[in-house]
């Protein structure tokens, strides 16, 4: 019977404290912490090689870790500009490459800001350069990795819930990353019961179908916001800022739900992870 996978974006303090230091470490140390899921973050560029990214891949495949990468934050899909279309592409190439070489079934990556334009000719602009993508894609990724739109944190980012799941609902290859604590940030402290939680997946089966909502990924995290949205990441210890993991735990126990769950607390991602793994596995 398939579950839910839970685990980190990236390593963590724990990691190193414990006296690991190299990726290909990481799937012995998620195993031992009773974790099953890590997204390899390549933020700030692609910089993992074919021989390293092998190495991870073959570990995580012997401790049955499913990975995902995160593309560079640098995309930006709704400009008009050749050049920085062309730098899209490469960095979903590069991404879906490491992804390939590690095994990874999924890439995760940000749609980009407004750049002045309407919410409206803003996604338009995206959606025409996503599916260019795609397509210079295809013949090179076919079949084996899924690509990923995440919801926003700020209000000035393309990538509202309505807006991502639009996306996902024009393309096969698309399945959503639906960051509860980007949207909480978004809606400036808005989810916080069962039933917020639920408003959301089903405004996803509505958009893209059951069969997707239930194996979507997540991200989730307890963020600082203001008025425009995300500031800062914090750890579950914060009482302050939401949301809280355990409503959604409930919900995707109730529901039968299957989703990946990465974890982005501030340091304490791992311990974070084990948390909503542990009390989702206590309602089980």
């Amino acid at each position: 019977m398939k579950k839910p996978k839970f685990g980190p974006a990236g390593s963590g303090d724990l990691f190193y404290s414990k006296g690991y230091k190299t990726s290909s470490q990481v799937p012995l140390f998620l195993s031992e912490a009773g974790l099953s899921a890590f997204e390899y973050q390549c933020g700030r560029g692609v910089n993992i090689g074919t021989e390293k990214a092998n190495l991870l891949g073959e570990e995580a495949k012997k401790y049955n870790i499913a990975l995902s990468v995160h593309a560079p934050y640098f995309i930006s899909l709704s400009t008009d500009d050749p050049e920085k279309t062309n730098n899209n592409l490469r960095y979903f190439s590069e991404s879906a490459r490491a992804a390939s070489d590690m095994g990874a079934t999924r890439v995760i990556f940000h749609p980009g800001g407004l750049f002045k334009l309407t919410r409206e000719e803003a996604w338009n602009r995206a959606s025409k350069c996503l599916e260019f993508i795609l397509k210079e894609l295809e013949p090179v990724y076919s079949g084996n990795i899924s690509f990923c739109p995440e919801t926003m944190g700020k209000l000035n980012q393309l990538g509202d819930l309505d807006e991502t799941l639009k996306f996902c609902s024009s393309h096969d290859r698309l399945i959503p990353c639906i960051d509860f604590g980007h949207l909480n940030s978004r809606t400036q402290g808005e989810i916080k019961a069962y039933k917020d939680f639920e408003k959301i997946f089903d405004t996803a089966e509505n958009a893209i179908g059951k069969e997707k909502t239930k194996i979507i990924h997540c991200h989730f995290s307890k963020i600082e916001y203001s008025a425009g949205g995300e500031k800062k990441h914090l750890t579950f210890e914060d009482e302050q800022f939401g949301p809280d993991y355990k409503p959604l735990m409930e919900l995707i126990n109730d529901k039968g739900y299957t989703p990946t769950i990465i974890c982005e607390s501030a340091g304490t991602q791992a311990e974070d992870a084990k948390a909503m793994s542990d009390y989702y596995n206590y309602l089980k």
